[in-house]
């Protein structure tokens, strides 16, 4: 096994002392410290049961079925909304008749990956895999017990120098205190440097492809991202960081802690405890804007709906509070310091007794508890480790005195790229298993039919001004 780090098209290997000839080595050997303390590596779990029978095929899921079949000659805006339609008809169907419906789609019909993934966002297992075409070097040796199958060479893009680095670094170092944690086989990894590499992300994988690498971990911004898919096929599979505008190409997959991630975990969360009609305070802001749009877009899925959507300067919530139908819950994505002065006038509109749902924007200028209790209730997604720990993590707090990377904001994108090495470790399992799952930094990781990572987060909520976890709170 050997580490290859390449920047700027240089390909450093490190010497049989275990050194790494580049200027970020001190962070790369204390990810391999940190590595070398993990306690193991994410679980994945598998659970099958019996299909139902299979009965007559119910009217909606027909029309759903014909908007599939007719949906593989789509593309773009008209994909969009013919995906839309078919998860609006899924979403009239209760959860057994979904399940036995789902189950009785033969294997190929275009029309599973979309039932399956309506099951798993309700929480429900799935009849069998998902369709789907998952291209691995057939010479990796074959898998553990457990799943753990990883490629035998990986190529990781990352912007690891210029503005962007700022941001990379954690992912990068996550990415290593993971790979450095597995004491079995591990395959070699090389890193490329997109902003180094002439001609950018497509240079890079390029160069990638060209150097023998089985499997592509990145590229990480959104743009990037949807350049390298609207390649059409690629001769090497992608994980990609980001969800791009264009779909992942059959064979390859996207992972996101992306502002729609956060609005789509909020609605379910809302969904799941009978809200009907939620309103919306909005900051404003491109990825505050993005969450509130995913809401939406969940809660009309489903048949419920946004009551409102209004700013953070909002003076007076009675008006909204008042309206026909009234309110069930409030979705906050707004920062802490909008948050702690909307409180008192949600309170005033008679609704603070209201469950309220933010995006992990709240958390952004907060720490002071004296200042925070009046956000006491507020319930965030969040990360697995950072929260409740992880199996193969040292505790945050203790990892962000070893690396400046874990510590503070930067140990979001810690647990995300030390998932994207679960990822990239356990994909056949997860994608050909019926419930393959991986319990990750991040919070429980899926992949969809459609090659999506679907993160089911750990969830917050501020007691007496800090910040806990929501199943701590529960057991009091």
């Amino acid at each position: 096994m050997r580490l290859q780090l390449e920047i700027a098209g240089s390909t450093l290997t490190p010497t049989a002392a275990g050194r790494v000839g580049w200027r970020g080595a001190r962070y790369a050997f204390a990810a391999l410290a940190l590595g070398l303390a993990l306690a193991g590596c994410g679980t994945v779990t598998t659970h099958t049961g019996p299909a139902p029978a299979r009965t007559a095929g119910h009217p909606l899921v027909v029309q759903a079925g014909e908007l599939a079949r007719n949906g593989a000659a789509l593309s773009g805006a008209a994909r969009s909304e013919n995906d839309s339609q078919i998860e609006r008809l899924l979403n009239q169907l209760d959860n057994d008749s979904l399940a036995r419906e789902a189950a009785a789609l033969p294997a190929g019909d275009p029309l599973y990956n979309y039932a399956g993934r309506a099951l798993l966002r309700r929480g429900l297992p799935l009849p069998r895999p998902f369709d789907r075409n998952l291209r691995l070097d057939p010479s990796r040796p074959p898998a553990d017990s457990d799943g753990y199958r990883p490629p035998n060479k990986i190529a990781v893009l990352l912007p690891l120098s210029g503005g962007l680095a700022t941001a990379a670094s954690p992912v990068r170092d996550g990415f290593l205190a993971g790979y450095y944690g597995e004491n079995r086989r591990r395959p070699d990894v090389v890193f490329y440097d997109t902003l180094g590499t002439a001609g950018g992300t497509l240079a890079a994988y390029d160069k990638a492809a060209a150097e023998g690498n089985d499997f592509v971990v990145g590229p990480l911004g959104r743009d990037e991202v949807s350049a390298l898919f609207g390649k059409g096929e690629l001769p090497v599979p992608v994980l990609a960081l980001n969800r791009g505008t264009v779909a992942p190409p059959s064979g390859n997959a996207s992972f996101s802690l992306s502002p729609e991630d956060e609005g789509i975990a909020a609605a379910d969360y809302l969904l799941g405890r009978g809200a009907r009609r939620v309103l919306v305070v909005g900051g404003g802001d491109d990825g505050q804007n993005r969450a509130v749009a995913a809401l939406r877009a969940r809660l009309n899925e489903r048949g419920a709906a946004v009551s409102d959507v209004v700013g953070e300067g909002t003076a007076d919530f009675a008006p909204f509070a008042n309206k026909d139908g009234g309110v069930d819950a409030i979705f906050l994505a707004v920062k802490g310091a909008s948050a702690r002065t909307l409180m008192p006038k949600l309170a005033l509109a008679g609704l603070g007794g209201k469950p309220r749902v933010a995006t992990s924007y709240v958390l952004s200028g907060t720490g002071k508890p004296e200042q925070d209790r009046v956000l006491d209730g507020i319930v965030f997604p969040s990360e697995a480790w950072t929260t409740r720990g992880v199996r193969g993590l040292p505790a945050a707090a203790s990892a962000g005195q070893t690396l400046p990377t874990a510590r503070g904001p930067a140990a979001r994108l810690f647990a995300f790229g030390y998932d994207a090495w679960l990822l990239s470790a356990y994909l056949e399992r997860m994608a050909t298993a019926s419930d393959g799952q991986v319990t990750g930094a991040t919070g429980t990781l899926r992949i969809d039919g459609f090659g999506n990572v679907m993160r089911t987060p750990a969830w917050s909520t501020f007691s007496s001004g800090v910040a806990v976890s929501l199943s701590d709170v529960a057991r009091q």
